[in-house]
């Protein structure tokens, strides 16, 4: 059960946060569950250790923990973007 909630919380705060980047019209919902997913642990590897808060895939669902799983998918998305296009947006 754990699991499937990982999964849709990710994929929400993946939606969310290509919405904020606006690449939300060029993803479909696998890859805003990835990107979410993936950003999470990105997340939890350089942005917890500096914070001091989990991540969503450390089974903590608090506000702060939220944030930093968004703030990791933010980042994968404009890393993604640089690479992609040649920029950030």
């Amino acid at each position: 059960m754990d699991f499937l909630i990982w999964l849709f919380v990710g994929g929400a705060i993946g939606w969310l946060a290509s919405m904020w980047m606006r690449t939300h019209d060029q993803q479909s919902v696998f890859l805003n569950v990835g990107v979410g997913v993936v950003g999470a642990m990105l997340g939890g590897l350089f942005i917890s250790p500096l914070t001091g808060v989990g991540t969503i895939d450390q089974s903590s669902f608090s506000l702060p923990d939220l944030i930093v799983s968004f703030l990791g998918a933010a980042i994968l998305l404009a890393v993604v973007n640089a690479f992609h296009r040649g920029r950030a947006r």
